[in-house]
């Protein structure tokens, strides 16, 4: 661990914040290290903005007791006096996505059906994070079984966007990217199928990154997931850390701003009014895009040689086909259990017993075609950019966007389209944050990288940082 030394540690003491909160992951962790916060302290300072905060934003769910909490932190500080450092994480506090086991706590998974579950276990995901001395709090809020981009559900409600509690988080990591948002967290694990951490780190102007598929399994190349776990963080420093935590493949021990001088940056826009976009998402992301080039890159407009229909088709069938199966089926042929499913799971699972071999073949087909196009295009581009999302974040009272700027969705989740693209790929993608509209809601942009080139991303995910300002645009906190 690389940390301040003499002089420039006395600096480091003196600069501290009066509230802990607010330090970044990565300052969090050098400030416990060096003793100038203890755990305890750390603790205390997240629990009162907790207790604040989080009526309101529904960010955090199923907390553990203050007084377990405080204990585990008061031991923390004793190992770390007897010289018992347990990794960066040390005293730190952390929730974990409510789609993942923690031992001992709450595993609802957004579903009636779970509510009372209790893992008995952790997962390998947060085992890895409490490895590195974490303090689980609790779990953050999801959609139903993770479905759909916006974290609601019957067991714990709706999740507010960091800068406007009345306006949804995104999803399926909603609540993750709400609690680093209103820094009721210091960093954040998520997953995403379908944009679950970018769309929601553009919904709360903070970083989500979805690596590249086998650096959080055993998937290679021939044989891509759909989805995948991933860091989320403040800022893409804090973001790498969580991911050198978390990975189960190789990832650098070092990263450095990537030189923008003749990088070559694929715009993608709304391929040509193929995607429906809320007015100003393009404005935004074409603004912050003139930085980047302002700093050496050359971005110009591109199109991928590739049917979007084909792609759509591609996406619908592999991520239905598997739908009807396991405990999924049993839960849809009980009409008990059913009748607890959200509308939109029963949907899915309908369209699955529909979808054919000849289906299934013909979309793995198109997506090997998708490979070879992205070879091609990476072949000619460094990076691939479009919006993160379609619209901007919306009245967390509305499940889903029915109509884009005059367009009808047809599927409940067709508003969330321009996240396929990375999806289908398995490919690394960094949202970043491109700033905010007039009505005060953010947004953000995709940087997609070739399939494995996971550093080159996030390292020009630094390199945007040092030439943009949207991350130091903090939201006016609303208390209950």
């Amino acid at each position: 661990m690389s940390l301040p030394a003499g002089r420039s540690r006395r600096l480091f003491a003196a600069t501290l914040p009066a509230d802990l909160t607010s330090l970044d992951a990565t300052d969090l962790s050098a400030a416990i290290y060096q003793k100038h916060a203890s755990c305890a302290e750390v603790m205390q300072a997240y629990l009162d903005r907790i207790h604040n905060y989080n009526p309101v934003y529904n960010a955090i769910v199923g907390m553990v007791d203050d007084d377990d909490l405080l204990s585990q932190a008061q031991e923390a500080d004793q190992a770390l006096a007897r010289g018992e450092y347990r990794g960066w994480m040390h005293g730190m506090p952390h929730a974990a996505k409510d789609l993942t086991p923690v031992a001992g706590l709450r595993f609802t998974s957004g579903s009636p059906l779970y509510a009372d579950r209790i893992a008995d276990s952790d997962s390998g995901l947060v085992a890895r994070i409490r490895s590195e001395g974490a303090i689980f709090i609790g779990k953050t809020n999801t959609p139903e079984l993770g479905l759909g981009s916006q974290s609601y559900n019957s067991v714990y409600g709706a999740t507010g966007s960091a800068y406007n509690p009345a306006l949804t988080s995104g999803g399926s990591s909603g609540g993750a990217a709400s609690g680093l948002g209103t820094q009721m967290l210091p960093v954040a694990d998520g997953s995403d199928m379908m944009g679950s951490l970018r769309n929601p780190g553009a919904f709360n102007n903070v970083i989500g990154f979805r690596p590249s598929i086998n650096l959080m399994s055993d998937s290679n190349s021939a044989t891509r997931g759909l989805s995948t776990s991933g860091p989320m963080g403040r800022n893409t420093r804090d973001t790498i850390r969580l991911l050198q935590t978390i990975a189960v493949g190789p990832v650098a021990d070092q990263f450095n701003p990537l030189s923008l001088v003749n990088i070559k940056i694929g715009w993608l826009g709304n391929l040509d009014n193929y995607l429906a976009l809320e007015p100003g998402i393009l404005e935004l992301c074409e603004s912050s895009l003139a930085a980047v080039s302002s700093a050496g890159a050359n971005v110009e407009a591109t199109l991928p040689d590739f049917s979007m229909t084909d792609l759509w088709f591609c996406w619908t069938t592999l991520r239905h086909a598997g739908r009807y199966r396991g405990n999924t089926k049993n839960l849809y042929d009980n009409p008990a259990t059913r009748a607890q499913l959200k509308p939109e799971l029963i949907w899915e699972i309908e369209q699955s017993i529909n979808i054919t071999e000849t289906d299934v073949a013909n979309a793995t087909s198109i997506r090997n075609d998708w490979y070879s196009e992205l070879d091609r295009l990476f072949g000619e581009y460094d990076f691939l950019a479009s919006s993160t999302a379609q619209v901007f974040p919306y009245s967390k009272e509305t499940h889903w966007p029915k109509n884009i700027n005059g367009r009808e969705m047809d599927t409940y989740h067709r508003w969330m389209e321009v996240v396929i693209l990375g999806s289908l790929g398995g490919i690394p993608v960094v949202n970043v944050p491109v700033g905010f509209d007039a009505q005060g809601r953010s947004m953000g942009m995709q940087i997609m990288g070739r399939f494995g080139e996971d550093q080159k991303v996030l390292e020009f995910a630094l390199a945007y940082e040092n030439v943009t300002a949207h991350l130091e645009q903090r939201p006016v906190m609303v208390s209950f």
